[in-house]
Protein backbone atom coordinates (compact mmCIF):
# COMPACT_ATOMS: atom_id res chain seq x y z
CA UNK A 1 0.00 0.00 0.00
CA UNK A 2 2.98 2.28 0.70
CA UNK A 3 4.12 1.54 -2.39
CA UNK A 4 1.33 2.48 -4.39
CA UNK A 5 0.76 5.74 -2.07
CA UNK A 6 4.28 6.84 -3.21
CA UNK A 7 3.65 5.94 -6.53
CA UNK A 8 0.34 8.17 -6.73
CA UNK A 9 2.73 11.33 -5.34
CA UNK A 10 4.88 10.31 -8.31
CA UNK A 11 2.32 10.51 -10.88
CA UNK A 12 1.30 13.37 -9.31
CA UNK A 13 4.37 15.48 -9.44
CA UNK A 14 5.09 14.31 -12.90
CA UNK A 15 1.71 15.02 -14.19
CA UNK A 16 2.17 19.01 -12.52
CA UNK A 17 5.58 19.09 -14.00
CA UNK A 18 4.58 18.39 -17.83
CA UNK A 19 1.76 19.94 -19.76
CA UNK A 20 1.41 16.28 -21.62
CA UNK A 21 2.69 12.79 -21.51
CA UNK A 22 2.36 9.67 -23.59
CA UNK A 23 0.78 7.58 -21.81
CA UNK A 24 3.69 4.92 -22.72
CA UNK A 25 6.42 7.56 -21.48
CA UNK A 26 4.55 8.38 -18.53
CA UNK A 27 3.95 4.34 -17.78
CA UNK A 28 7.74 4.39 -18.05
CA UNK A 29 9.10 6.73 -16.01
CA UNK A 30 6.69 4.62 -13.15
CA UNK A 31 8.22 1.55 -13.85
CA UNK A 32 4.45 0.54 -14.31
CA UNK A 33 2.23 -1.31 -17.01
CA UNK A 34 -0.28 0.80 -18.81
CA UNK A 35 -3.26 -0.91 -17.07
CA UNK A 36 -1.89 0.12 -13.43
CA UNK A 37 -1.24 3.51 -14.66
CA UNK A 38 -4.68 4.12 -15.46
CA UNK A 39 -5.36 2.32 -12.16
CA UNK A 40 -3.18 5.19 -10.20
CA UNK A 41 -5.14 7.90 -13.13
CA UNK A 42 -8.33 6.96 -10.91
CA UNK A 43 -7.07 7.66 -7.44
CA UNK A 44 -5.71 10.82 -8.48
CA UNK A 45 -9.52 11.35 -10.16
CA UNK A 46 -11.07 10.21 -6.52
CA UNK A 47 -9.03 12.65 -4.97
CA UNK A 48 -10.36 15.43 -6.79
CA UNK A 49 -7.61 15.67 -9.49
CA UNK A 50 -8.82 16.64 -13.09
CA UNK A 51 -6.57 14.50 -15.07
CA UNK A 52 -7.92 14.07 -18.87
CA UNK A 53 -6.81 11.34 -21.01
CA UNK A 54 -6.08 11.32 -24.38
CA UNK A 55 -7.36 7.22 -25.88
CA UNK A 56 -5.73 5.76 -28.88
CA UNK A 57 -2.31 4.42 -29.75
CA UNK A 58 -0.75 7.76 -29.00
CA UNK A 59 -3.11 8.41 -26.13
CA UNK A 60 -1.89 10.18 -23.32
CA UNK A 61 -2.54 11.87 -19.93
CA UNK A 62 -2.43 15.71 -18.87
CA UNK A 63 -3.59 17.33 -15.56
CA UNK A 64 -6.80 19.87 -16.42
CA UNK A 65 -7.72 23.12 -14.49
CA UNK A 66 -10.71 22.05 -11.80
CA UNK A 67 -13.33 24.01 -10.33
CA UNK A 68 -10.83 24.39 -6.88
CA UNK A 69 -6.80 24.32 -6.40
CA UNK A 70 -5.68 20.59 -5.51
CA UNK A 71 -2.48 20.14 -3.39
CA UNK A 72 0.31 20.53 -5.37
CA UNK A 73 3.82 18.27 -5.17
CA UNK A 74 6.51 20.32 -5.89
CA UNK A 75 10.66 19.18 -5.37
CA UNK A 76 13.52 20.48 -3.48
CA UNK A 77 14.39 23.46 -5.92
CA UNK A 78 10.49 25.02 -6.39
CA UNK A 79 10.27 24.46 -2.37
CA UNK A 80 13.06 26.71 -1.90
CA UNK A 81 11.79 29.16 -4.47
CA UNK A 82 8.15 29.17 -3.11
CA UNK A 83 9.38 30.05 0.16
CA UNK A 84 11.71 33.09 -0.70
CA UNK A 85 8.88 34.46 -3.14
CA UNK A 86 6.48 34.24 -0.15
CA UNK A 87 9.20 36.44 2.07
CA UNK A 88 9.57 38.77 -0.90
CA UNK A 89 6.06 38.73 -1.57
CA UNK A 90 5.09 39.49 2.54
CA UNK A 91 7.63 42.09 2.87
CA UNK A 92 6.48 43.73 -0.70
CA UNK A 93 3.94 46.69 -1.75
CA UNK A 94 2.37 44.32 -3.42
CA UNK A 95 -1.25 45.51 -2.02
CA UNK A 96 -3.88 42.70 -0.46
CA UNK A 97 -1.05 39.68 -0.81
CA UNK A 98 0.98 40.26 2.01
CA UNK A 99 -1.12 38.94 4.85
CA UNK A 100 -1.95 35.86 2.37
CA UNK A 101 1.88 35.58 1.66
CA UNK A 102 2.65 35.01 5.57
CA UNK A 103 -0.25 32.33 5.50
CA UNK A 104 1.20 30.22 2.97
CA UNK A 105 5.07 30.73 4.08
CA UNK A 106 3.55 29.57 7.41
CA UNK A 107 2.64 26.60 5.95
CA UNK A 108 5.40 25.65 3.93
CA UNK A 109 8.02 26.10 6.36
CA UNK A 110 6.57 23.80 9.25
CA UNK A 111 6.51 21.12 6.89
CA UNK A 112 9.69 21.54 5.22
CA UNK A 113 13.26 19.76 6.11
CA UNK A 114 15.69 21.15 7.91
CA UNK A 115 18.38 20.96 4.63
CA UNK A 116 15.97 22.81 2.81
CA UNK A 117 15.34 25.75 5.30
CA UNK A 118 18.90 26.11 5.59
CA UNK A 119 19.07 26.83 1.80
CA UNK A 120 16.62 29.24 2.28
CA UNK A 121 18.54 30.89 4.78
CA UNK A 122 21.35 31.21 3.44
CA UNK A 123 19.60 32.53 0.26
CA UNK A 124 18.51 35.57 2.22
CA UNK A 125 21.79 36.14 3.86
CA UNK A 126 23.26 37.18 0.58
CA UNK A 127 20.49 39.23 -0.84
CA UNK A 128 20.40 42.59 -0.05
CA UNK A 129 16.89 44.24 -0.43
CA UNK A 130 15.94 47.80 -0.30
CA UNK A 131 12.76 48.96 1.90
CA UNK A 132 10.43 51.43 0.29
CA UNK A 133 10.64 54.58 2.60
CA UNK A 134 13.16 53.41 4.57
CA UNK A 135 10.91 51.03 6.31
CA UNK A 136 12.53 48.85 8.91
CA UNK A 137 13.41 45.49 7.54
CA UNK A 138 11.33 42.24 8.72
CA UNK A 139 12.92 38.39 9.59
CA UNK A 140 10.46 36.52 7.80
CA UNK A 141 11.22 33.69 10.58
CA UNK A 142 9.40 36.28 13.02
CA UNK A 143 5.97 36.45 10.73
CA UNK A 144 6.14 32.61 10.09
CA UNK A 145 6.53 31.74 14.09
CA UNK A 146 3.91 34.50 15.01
CA UNK A 147 1.54 33.33 12.36
CA UNK A 148 2.09 29.85 13.34
CA UNK A 149 1.02 30.75 16.96
CA UNK A 150 -1.82 32.36 15.91
CA UNK A 151 -2.98 29.54 13.63
CA UNK A 152 -2.33 27.30 16.34
CA UNK A 153 -3.95 29.61 19.32
CA UNK A 154 -0.49 28.79 21.10
CA UNK A 155 0.67 31.52 23.24
CA UNK A 156 4.08 32.99 22.76
CA UNK A 157 6.90 34.84 24.54
CA UNK A 158 9.19 37.17 22.71
CA UNK A 159 11.28 40.58 23.72
CA UNK A 160 9.62 43.89 22.43
CA UNK A 161 11.62 47.34 21.72
CA UNK A 162 8.84 50.36 22.45
CA UNK A 163 9.52 53.28 20.35
CA UNK A 164 11.94 55.06 23.28
CA UNK A 165 13.99 51.93 23.03
CA UNK A 166 12.61 50.13 26.60
CA UNK A 167 13.16 46.36 26.10
CA UNK A 168 10.45 44.24 27.72
CA UNK A 169 9.74 40.62 27.53
CA UNK A 170 5.66 40.10 26.72
CA UNK A 171 3.55 36.70 27.39
CA UNK A 172 0.77 37.06 25.10
CA UNK A 173 -2.11 35.12 23.27
CA UNK A 174 -1.62 36.02 19.61
CA UNK A 175 -5.10 36.78 17.43
CA UNK A 176 -3.80 38.01 14.21
CA UNK A 177 -1.09 39.48 12.26
CA UNK A 178 -2.40 42.65 10.57
CA UNK A 179 -0.12 44.47 7.55
CA UNK A 180 -0.96 48.06 7.20
CA UNK A 181 1.25 51.01 5.50
CA UNK A 182 3.88 49.06 4.64
CA UNK A 183 4.26 47.90 8.23
CA UNK A 184 3.07 44.46 9.99
CA UNK A 185 1.29 44.71 13.44
CA UNK A 186 0.90 41.54 15.49
CA UNK A 187 -2.57 42.01 17.76
CA UNK A 188 -2.34 40.19 20.41
CA UNK A 189 -3.87 39.72 24.35
CA UNK A 190 -0.62 40.50 26.32
CA UNK A 191 -1.22 37.92 29.69
CA UNK A 192 0.72 40.87 32.31
CA UNK A 193 -1.00 43.60 31.26
CA UNK A 194 -4.52 41.88 30.81
CA UNK A 195 -5.25 43.85 28.00
CA UNK A 196 -5.25 44.15 24.48
CA UNK A 197 -2.23 45.23 22.50
CA UNK A 198 -0.99 45.80 18.83
CA UNK A 199 2.85 45.09 18.72
CA UNK A 200 4.73 46.60 15.24
CA UNK A 201 6.50 43.36 14.44
CA UNK A 202 9.96 44.73 13.51
CA UNK A 203 10.76 45.56 16.87
CA UNK A 204 9.60 42.16 18.33
CA UNK A 205 12.71 39.50 18.37
CA UNK A 206 13.41 35.68 19.43
CA UNK A 207 9.62 34.68 19.21
CA UNK A 208 9.37 31.53 21.40
CA UNK A 209 5.98 29.46 21.28
CA UNK A 210 5.64 28.29 24.36
CA UNK A 211 3.02 24.83 23.54
CA UNK A 212 0.38 26.60 25.97
CA UNK A 213 -2.81 26.73 24.12
CA UNK A 214 -5.88 29.12 24.64
CA UNK A 215 -9.47 29.92 24.20
CA UNK A 216 -10.02 32.62 21.82
CA UNK A 217 -11.22 36.30 23.62
CA UNK A 218 -13.44 38.83 22.33
CA UNK A 219 -11.58 41.10 20.31
CA UNK A 220 -13.05 45.07 21.19
CA UNK A 221 -12.75 45.45 18.02
CA UNK A 222 -14.94 44.58 14.82
CA UNK A 223 -11.35 43.44 13.24
CA UNK A 224 -7.90 43.18 13.63
CA UNK A 225 -7.32 45.49 11.12
CA UNK A 226 -9.61 48.55 12.58
CA UNK A 227 -8.10 47.22 16.19
CA UNK A 228 -4.68 48.51 14.56
CA UNK A 229 -5.96 51.74 13.22
CA UNK A 230 -7.87 52.90 16.37
CA UNK A 231 -4.24 52.46 18.33
CA UNK A 232 -2.29 54.32 15.67
CA UNK A 233 -5.21 57.33 15.41
CA UNK A 234 -4.42 57.54 19.37
CA UNK A 235 -0.73 57.81 19.07
CA UNK A 236 0.46 61.49 19.27
CA UNK A 237 2.34 63.19 16.36
CA UNK A 238 4.84 66.19 16.31
CA UNK A 239 3.15 67.66 13.43
CA UNK A 240 0.06 68.62 11.94
CA UNK A 241 0.63 70.18 8.18
CA UNK A 242 -2.68 72.03 6.48
CA UNK A 243 -2.24 73.15 2.90
CA UNK A 244 -4.60 74.34 0.09
CA UNK A 245 -4.48 72.34 -3.38
CA UNK A 246 -5.45 73.15 -6.39
CA UNK A 247 -7.85 68.98 -6.60
CA UNK A 248 -11.01 67.53 -5.77
CA UNK A 249 -11.14 66.60 -2.18
CA UNK A 250 -11.96 62.72 -3.43
CA UNK A 251 -8.66 62.77 -5.92
CA UNK A 252 -6.66 64.34 -3.04
CA UNK A 253 -8.13 61.34 -0.43
CA UNK A 254 -7.15 58.55 -2.83
CA UNK A 255 -3.83 60.03 -3.81
CA UNK A 256 -2.83 60.24 -0.03
CA UNK A 257 -4.34 57.64 2.25
CA UNK A 258 -3.53 57.51 5.49
CA UNK A 259 -3.12 60.54 8.18
CA UNK A 260 -4.44 63.00 6.29
CA UNK A 261 -8.71 64.70 5.51
CA UNK A 262 -9.28 66.62 2.49
CA UNK A 263 -12.40 68.80 3.31
CA UNK A 264 -13.82 69.95 -0.26
CA UNK A 265 -13.60 73.98 -0.95
CA UNK A 266 -15.14 73.68 -4.50
CA UNK A 267 -14.89 71.09 -7.13
CA UNK A 268 -11.71 72.01 -8.33
CA UNK A 269 -9.92 72.71 -4.26
CA UNK A 270 -9.62 71.02 -1.02
CA UNK A 271 -8.19 71.60 2.25
CA UNK A 272 -5.92 69.06 3.37
CA UNK A 273 -4.62 68.34 7.07
CA UNK A 274 -1.61 65.75 7.33
CA UNK A 275 -0.02 64.47 10.70
CA UNK A 276 2.91 63.23 10.89
CA UNK A 277 5.87 61.70 12.09
CA UNK A 278 8.25 64.14 9.98
CA UNK A 279 7.79 67.35 7.94
CA UNK A 280 9.54 64.85 4.96
CA UNK A 281 6.59 62.63 4.92
CA UNK A 282 4.26 65.46 4.60
CA UNK A 283 6.19 66.81 1.85
CA UNK A 284 6.16 64.08 0.01
CA UNK A 285 2.40 63.33 1.07
CA UNK A 286 1.14 66.68 -0.48
CA UNK A 287 3.45 65.89 -3.81
CA UNK A 288 1.81 62.33 -4.09
CA UNK A 289 -0.98 64.44 -4.62
CA UNK A 290 -0.35 65.51 -7.84
CA UNK A 291 -1.67 69.23 -7.94
CA UNK A 292 -0.33 72.52 -7.04
CA UNK A 293 -0.89 73.54 -3.61
CA UNK A 294 -0.41 76.19 -0.86
CA UNK A 295 0.99 75.87 2.83
CA UNK A 296 -1.34 77.39 5.22
CA UNK A 297 1.28 76.37 8.20
CA UNK A 298 3.42 75.21 10.04
CA UNK A 299 6.42 78.10 9.30
CA UNK A 300 8.56 75.31 9.10
CA UNK A 301 7.07 73.15 6.98
CA UNK A 302 7.59 76.17 3.99
CA UNK A 303 11.03 75.95 4.73
CA UNK A 304 11.05 72.07 4.34
CA UNK A 305 9.04 72.58 0.85
CA UNK A 306 11.55 75.03 -0.31
CA UNK A 307 14.63 72.92 0.83
CA UNK A 308 12.72 69.97 -1.37
CA UNK A 309 12.16 71.99 -4.19
CA UNK A 310 15.48 73.69 -4.24
CA UNK A 311 16.95 70.36 -4.41
CA UNK A 312 14.82 69.14 -7.11
CA UNK A 313 15.61 72.52 -9.51
CA UNK A 314 19.02 71.22 -8.89
CA UNK A 315 18.54 67.59 -10.46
Amino acid sequence: MANTSTRTLRLLSLLQSHRYWPGDELAGRLGVSRRTLRRDVDRLRELGYPVEARRGVDGGYQLAAGAALPPLVIDDDEAVALAVGLQAAAQGGVEGIAESSVRVLAKVVQVMPARLRRRVDALRAVTDRVEWGGGAGIDPAVLTEAALACRDAERLRFDYTSAGGRRTDRHVEPHRLVCLGRRWYLVAYDLDRQDWRSFRVDRLGGPRATGARFRARELPAADAAEFVRAGLDEMPRPYTVEALVDAPAAVVRERIGRWSTADEIDAGHCRVRVTADSLDWAVVALGMAGADFHVVGPPEMRERVHEWGARFGRA
